[in-house]
This record gives structure tokens, C-alpha cells and sequence, in this order.
């Protein structure tokens, strides 16, 4: 179980260092340099699902922290679609149904998710 657990921490530890590596491109470039609607819309998504990620592996104030973050992601990132994408865009699309996974899975809120 020592080993088990030592394992799952290491495992965690790489995740971090990968999403805090791909949140800080999407923040420090990609998002800001968006040339299009459509571009934003995917970069914003990227970012709330990777927060999303985050959540979903870590504990305590870690988790809420990357669920607020992500929820936040995922406003901006809606707001951004229905002003620049079409409802059958496929970005936006998989922007609703990865907003309905977080409501669902990480929220407990299994009404809000269907009304994505």
C-alpha cells in the first residue's frame, strides 16, 4: 500500500508539472495572441479543461481552487462562443458538453449539467 501510494503521488506530481506547463502557455501566449473567434473559444476551453483535470486528481483547498478556476474557464470560454461561434460549431459544442462533465462530475449537479 506504501508503494501504492508513494506511486500515486509521483503519477499526481507529473500531472501538475504538465498542466501548470500547458496552462502557462495558453496564458502566457496562445490566448492572448487568439487570431480569430474561434481560436479564443478553443485556447479558453483548453484552459477550463486542464483546470478541470487539475481538480479532478487533486484535495482539498488544491481542488476547489482548480474547480473555481475552471468554472470561471469555462464562463469565459461560453461567452466567447455565443458571441463569435455558431450553436452547431464543433467547438462549441464540445465546449458545452465539457462544461455539462464539470457540472456533473465535479460540481454534483447532475440538473445543471443537462441543461448544457
Amino acid at each position: 500500500a506504501k508503494y501504492a501510494k508513494e506511486y500515486c503521488k509521483k503519477v499526481e506530481d507529473e500531472l501538475q508539472k504538465l498542466c501548470d506547463s500547458i496552462l502557462g502557455l495558453l496564458d502566457g501566449n496562445l490566448i492572448a495572441r487568439a487570431s480569430s473567434g474561434e481560436s479564443k473559444v478553443f485556447y479558453l476551453k483548453l484552459k477550463a479543461d486542464y483546470y478541470r483535470y487539475i481538480a479532478e486528481f487533486s484535495e482539498g483547498d488544491a481542488k476547489a481552487k482548480a474547480a473555481e478556476s475552471a468554472r470561471l474557464g469555462y464562463e469565459d470560454a461560453s461567452k466567447a462562443a455565443e458571441k463569435d461561434l455558431a450553436v452547431t460549431h464543433p467547438i462549441r459544442l464540445g465546449l458545452a458538453l465539457n462544461y455539462s462533465v464539470f457540472q456533473y462530475e465535479l460540481l454534483g449537479d447532475p440538473d445543471e449539467a443537462c441543461k448544457m
